[in-house]
């Protein structure tokens, strides 16, 4: 990297860390932080031990689906070694100011220690985009029930639309890629493009790898749901499911905006604008549900962690 391209990225890093502690500091101002933390008690623990549960499968469902979408290969792998490197890269995705940094680090790592680091690529590609078709997808069947009772901004499901068509656009794209010719002086200087395309086109003769990982995509999904209904359990507040996975989808979509470090500070105002300004929930406790939300990413971080020290290579 020349020192332009270097000072660039320090650049667009310092932003997002203005972002992000700028919309905190934003909150917390009109938000006093002992208002929020009142809400926490013991009557949270069994919510919060439900949520580390739920936590646990999700990474077990995400390392099935990757193992599975590596086909033949992924069956001489244990499970428990995927879902190693699914922790793994939860660790570096809470260090790195991007959502996508551990998915970097867990593919490229995984692919170079049991061979093909273009198929391991593919595989995290698809799982990735197939669980943000099963957001969307429980999006859109529980949107009616949401309309019916309140007026969501136009912005926001704008947005939601908007990646959710991108998304199956990559999925098909990735699949049919081998038909892209490429540019002869691309190819040869970056070869790993055509083994890409390769490695994602496989998928159209094993159709049933496909569909699998759309079912642990849903199966992950629902395990999202819950999880997000019980931050609001664990502040005492019952929310209804249907609201929670249109409120969810709309705060993940608006949060994957690469405007900020992992989408801190955003998340927090868009849970606020969507549960106090439609739903009239107070803003600290909505806020002390929001960063109950940061547990699980913690203990996912954490069995990351557990993960480098254990096996420094």
């Amino acid at each position: 990297m020349n020192s332009k391209n270097k000072a660039s990225s320090i650049l667009k890093t310092c932003l997002k860390v203005l972002v992000s502690f700028g919309g905190l500091a934003y909150i917390f101002w009109n938000v006093p932080f002992a208002e929020v933390s009142a809400h926490w008690n013991a009557t949270a623990l069994p919510w919060i031990l439900l949520i580390l549960l739920c936590t646990v499968f999700s990474m077990a469902i995400q390392a099935n689906r990757w193992r599975g979408l590596l086909l033949d290969d992924g069956k001489k792998i244990k499970l428990s070694t995927f879902y190693a490197y699914i922790a793994l890269g939860y660790f570096f995705n809470n260090l790195l100011p991007s959502g996508f940094g551990g998915d970097a680090v867990k593919t490229v790592a995984f692919g170079r220690r049991f061979g093909n680091v273009a198929n391991s690529v593919a595989a995290i590609v698809i799982s990735r985009v197939m669980g943000l078709i099963a957001m969307f997808l429980c999006f859109f069947i529980m949107l009616p029930f949401v309309v019916s009772k309140y007026q969501i901004p136009a912005i926001y499901t704008g947005a939601v639309c908007a990646v959710a068509i991108l998304s199956v656009l990559i999925i098909v794209g990735g699949m049919f890629s081998d038909k892209i010719n490429l540019p002869a002086f691309i190819t040869t200087k970056v070869p790993f493009l055509t083994k890409l395309q390769d490695a994602f086109s496989v998928y159209r003769r094993h159709k049933k790898a496909f569909l699998l990982s759309g079912v642990d995509s849903i199966w992950l999904q629902i395990s999202s749901i819950v999880i997000h209904y019980s931050f609001f359990r664990a502040v005492g507040v019952p929310v209804d499911v249907a609201t929670i996975t249109v409120f969810m989808t709309i705060t993940i979509t608006i949060s994957m905006l690469p405007i900020s470090i992992n989408g801190i500070g955003i998340r927090e105002g868009v849970n606020v604008s969507l549960f106090t300004g439609l739903l009239g929930i107070p803003a600290d406790t909505v806020l002390a549900a929001a960063l109950i939300g940061y547990i699980p990413m913690l203990f996912q971080a954490l069995q990351g962690a557990v993960v480098l020290l254990a096996n420094k290579k």
